[in-house]
């Protein structure tokens, strides 16, 4: 990861990591029905994705509503994989995303992790200003499970 310099969240906006905070209804809508990598995923299997991972919200400092989500599976000691990062769409261009990835990094930072992965259809700019960028010897990773363009279930 880079050095740069965690971007202000836009005000009126507070970022937690507290999963009890998570709105997992509307999380569910927005992954299930707006996004292209967990389209159709159902509740249950929503439900325990939180369950078992570290949860990241961005919400508005006076409604509390939340207004955009990311999720981290790792074992807190070598590796970590992001993903569904999903910001609202009534927020998004103000910044919200861009603090979000931001927390992230800081909060994981601390573990030292040797590797931090995530897989992005259309979001390579944003995920390069902290660091990411695309794998130097794709030939060596494997995947076990669905091809590529199908839809994630999970």
């Amino acid at each position: 990861m880079t050095d740069t310099p965690p971007p202000e969240l836009p005000a009126g906006y507070e970022v937690s990591a507290e999963t009890a905070r998570i709105d997992a209804a509307r999380m569910h809508t927005w992954l299930s029905t707006d996004s292209y990598w967990a389209m159709g995923r159902t509740r249950e299997l929503q439900d325990r994705a939180i369950a078992q991972s570290l949860n990241f919200g961005v919400y508005d400092s006076v409604s509390g509503e939340q207004v955009a989500y990311a999720r981290v599976v790792t074992d807190r000691t070598t590796f970590a994989w992001l993903c569904d990062v999903y910001v609202d769409r009534a927020v998004r261009g103000k910044g919200v995303g861009v603090a979000l990835i931001a927390a992230v990094r800081d909060h994981l930072a601390p573990y030292g992790l040797r590797r931090i992965m995530l897989a992005t259809h259309d979001a390579h700019d944003l995920y390069e200003k902290f660091g990411f960028e695309a794998l130097t010897d794709p030939d060596k990773w494997m995947v076990l499970g669905q091809p590529v363009n199908a839809p994630d279930p999970s």
